[in-house]
């Protein structure tokens, strides 16, 4: 039996057609199907801007955001060509308790000297643009996130727009696409867009400067694929007619990943950041100094022991077949050896899953973890290859300990 097989809307110009199912991607061969494309209604997007962007966030957010306001390299400020893009960067805000509260991508637009001008023969010129920071959110809690920013705000110089209906969030993924958007690699990538050395393909860098946007490796994992915000008026580049696709396969692609996002599947003012694998996907510095909740988060990553992980789940009948739509987000996973609590599935599509579970009864072997109320739907735990070897070595040792 396959995994669920959501129906795809490809998009063909400005019509779109839905195929039937044996034309939708399962589990088993996204691997094979890309590269593909979703845009994500999910997420929605929020621009900072002012003298005091960088400062502001800085002390809020879990990553080390000066970065965007380091100054550039000697030969990329005599170079005569645009100035490449800085690459996005993940991070978290958290509860003073260091409780996790929203996701963020963070991307800096172009500066205007990065930018071709209207003619594609030059550098672009505005000495009055004010320095921005655009950040891809979650559109379900857009209004009270932008509640939250302003409330810290106080007396910062920065200003906090939501400007979704000019920006859209796009993710480019599957199988057969490279993990590095390199010239050599990836050069249809690495070419398209201002700021990326020479624009091949000669179209968008000769119609004005709502096209200042190109795809970045995604900032978590380099297998997740592409992302990138691009303004909602355009098809972003590389898109295939036939490979734009539902964001249902987009969620499918993660959940095989073992990775989280936004503030339902990483639970608002419950979740615990280092149990939902922040730190591996580079939404943390160590090093950055404070910011809001970090004492608990240094705390624990320099001298606790993590016990529970989110981990990526499939759904399994008696006989070991995948079963399909039997299991919904917040179900709780039994030990059956125990019938104790292992833990909470926290996002579900088809036979597949992520749940957040103690590390101790997750491996223990087929057949020891059910759902609770459907004995009959087994839950196997997988281990994921971008995990680092010390996360697995910890668990060893607290489970020789126990």
């Amino acid at each position: 039996m396959h995994c669920f097989k959501p129906c795809l809307r490809f998009a063909k110009s400005t019509a779109y057609c839905y195929f039937s199912s044996n034309r939708s991607f399962s589990s088993h061969n996204l691997e094979t199907a890309g590269p593909i494309a979703s845009k994500l209604n999910s997420r929605s997007v929020v621009r900072f801007r002012g003298l005091d962007t960088v400062k502001f966030l800085q002390g809020l957010l879990t990553n080390d955001v000066r970065k965007f306001s380091e100054p550039m390299g000697e030969n990329e400020r005599t170079s005569t060509l645009p100035a490449p893009n800085l690459p996005p960067m993940y991070a978290a805000l958290l509860t003073p308790q260091g409780k996790f509260l929203y996701d963020l991508f963070l991307y800096k637009p172009p500066k205007p000297d990065a930018k071709l001008d209207k003619s594609g023969s030059g550098p672009g010129s505005d000495p009055d643009q004010s320095f921005e920071l655009f950040a891809d959110v979650d559109a379900t809690v857009l209004d009270e996130l932008l509640v939250t920013f302003k409330k810290y705000r106080v007396r910062s110089k920065v200003e906090i727009e939501n400007v979704a209906k000019d920006f859209s969030c796009w993710q480019r993924y599957g199988g057969n696409l490279p993990e590095k958007s390199s010239s050599i690699e990836e050069p249809e990538a690495a070419s398209v867009g201002w700021g990326a050395g020479v624009d091949r393909s000669g179209e968008s860098a000769s119609r004005g400067n709502n096209l200042g946007w190109q795809w970045f490796n995604d900032p978590r994992l380099d297998s997740l694929g592409f992302r990138g915000i691009f303004p909602s008026d355009i098809i972003p580049p590389l898109i295939e007619a036939d490979k734009e696709t539902d964001e249902q396969n987009y969620l499918l692609w993660r959940l095989q990943k073992g990775v989280a996002e936004g503030s339902t599947e990483i639970p608002k003012g419950e979740a615990m950041p280092l149990e939902y694998n922040l730190a591996g996907l580079n939404a943390i510095s160590f090093d950055k100094g404070c910011y809001m909740g970090q004492e608990l988060v240094a705390r624990t990553h320099h001298r606790g022991v993590i016990r529970k992980r989110l981990l990526p789940l499939r759904f399994l009948n008696d006989s070991g077949e995948e079963v399909e739509q039997k299991v919904a987000p917040g179900s709780e996973v039994i030990d059956t050896a125990s019938h104790k609590k292992a833990g909470t599935v926290r996002a579900a599509l088809g036979c597949r899953g992520l749940g957040l579970l103690r590390l101790e009864e997750a491996f223990k072997g087929s057949g020891a973890l059910t759902i609770q109320g459907q004995e009959n739907v087994k839950v196997e735990a997988v281990r994921t290859d971008w995990w680092p070897a010390e996360w697995f070595q910890e668990y060893q040792q607290y489970s020789a300990v126990a």
